[in-house]
Order: C-alpha cells, then structure tokens, then sequence
C-alpha cells in the first residue's frame, strides 16, 4: 500500500532514541523530510540524522530542546518551520517516567511530568494548528499515549498514567475542533515496549511485564512506528479523535 506521503514535513519530539526515532525512520523511508528534538548529546542526534541520509537520502533537522520548557517548544516549532517551510504530521513522542507512590511523589516531578508530557504536546498541537490555518492546508497529528491512561499505574507511576489519560482528554477536544478544517489527531495507546525508558524494569523482572501481555511478548519500537506512521497519512482519513489500542492485548479497549 502506498501512504501517498513523499514530500510531506513532519516534526517527531524525542527522535533521537527509542520509538522516536524509529518514527523519524519510518517517516523518513517513506519520502517525509523530519525535524526532530533531543534533549542531551548523549543521545547521538548525529547518528539519527546520518541514518535517515544514508538509507534514503534525505536531510533530516535534529533540535536540541527541553519541552519541559515552553520558550523551547515554541521556539523549536518556529525553527523546524523554518527549515522545512510547512508542518504536515506532528508526532507528540516524547515524554518522562518517573517513578514514586503517591504518597512519595514530589510536587516538582508531578509538575515536570506533566509539563513534558501533556503541557509539551498541548503547545506544539497549538503551534501546529495555527501554522496549518494560517495556510490554508490539513495535517496529522499523532500522539503517543500509553494503556496506563486507563488502568492506572502498578508500579509507581501514578503522575505518568495522569499526564496520558489527559492527553487523550486534551485530543478528542482539539479533534472535535479541527475536523472540519482537514486535521485529523490520533492517539496510539501502546503497552510494554523495548525502550531505554523501561529497560531497566525488563531486566529487573521480565515475566511480570511478559505475563501481562496476552500476545505474550514486549513490542519493538520498529513495530510500534509502523503503525503509528499510517496515522500520519491519508489511509485513514476519516479517522479523528480516536485513540487506538496496539498493547499486545493488555487493552483491548
């Protein structure tokens, strides 16, 4: 099937690692010119970037930022639109899991969690929505959300489950808003996947993570991109407002 994207812009947040940058990849392998954020050196943007030209030969604009920050967003989304010259598909990736019960959870983390977490996506969905008006032309976004937004958190992650379920809240309402002028925002709810984000989790007690999962196996971030990037295209055009559950069958919402 062709997704019909070749020369679209897209912008990816934390396209430098894990499901972020498989969707820089994905996009990339389809004919879509990317700007990505990063938040330290330590993830390589360099790498992402060389990638993308040496499998398909297209640039690709890597922006260091702090989405925790909103100067840094916006600023990201000003300069991304300047490299590429329109947005087409946002992808709100990015995000934190930090850990602590509630009782043990500090202000400072609540509030950092969710300011990358949904204040972040809330901005550049802004940011996206007036470019595209202002243009006169439609777009994509797709958010990446977690089965967590339902059922809560087991493991002390109560500000993460809070920050997704509000994602999906704040999507459906800009959905409704944006329908008719050809913006269509999609959630994907994933479940347990094979990121630097839970590794460490994985390797501490893997059949606890395993065993939740009726396929009975951790999701690649490769798998993940795929899906989310027909999303991003017009296979499912009358589509918005939706959250879509890929968990393995943890959801099944």
């Amino acid at each position: 099937m062709k997704l019909g994207l070749k020369g679209k812009k897209a912008i990816v947040t934390g396209g430098a690692t894990g499901l972020g940058k498989q969707f820089v990849l994905a996009l990339a392998r389809e004919g879509v010119q990317v700007a990505f954020t990063f938040y330290s050196e330590k993830e390589h943007p360099e790498k992402t970037q060389k990638q993308v030209k040496d499998e398909t030969g297209l640039e690709s604009f890597p922006f260091k930022a702090d989405l925790s920050q909103e100067e840094q967003v916006r600023f990201f989304f000003s300069n991304a639109v300047e490299k590429l010259g329109q947005v087409d598909i946002l992808i709100n990736n990015a995000g934190i899991w930090l850990t602590g019960h509630v009782d043990d959870i500090k202000v400072k983390d609540w509030d950092l969690t969710f300011a990358t977490n949904l204040r972040a996506p809330f901005l550049l969905t802004q940011e996206f929505i007036k470019d595209a008006n202002a243009k006169h032309h439609g777009g994509h976004i797709v958010n990446v959300t977690s089965q967590a937004a339902y059922y809560g958190s087991t493991t002390g992650h109560s500000h993460y489950a809070a920050s997704k379920a509000g994602l999906i809240a704040f999507a459906a309402s800009a959905a409704r808003e944006q329908a008719k002028k050809g913006i269509n925002i999609i959630n994907i709810c994933i479940g347990i996947m094979h990121t630097r984000m839970i590794q460490a989790n994985l390797d501490k007690d893997q059949d606890y993570y395993v065993d939740r999962i009726p396929m009975g196996r951790v999701v690649e971030p490769e798998e993940i991109a795929k899906m989310g990037t027909l999303f991003a295209s017009d296979v499912y055009s009358y589509m918005t407002g939706a959250t879509v559950d890929i968990t393995g069958g943890m959801l099944m919402h």
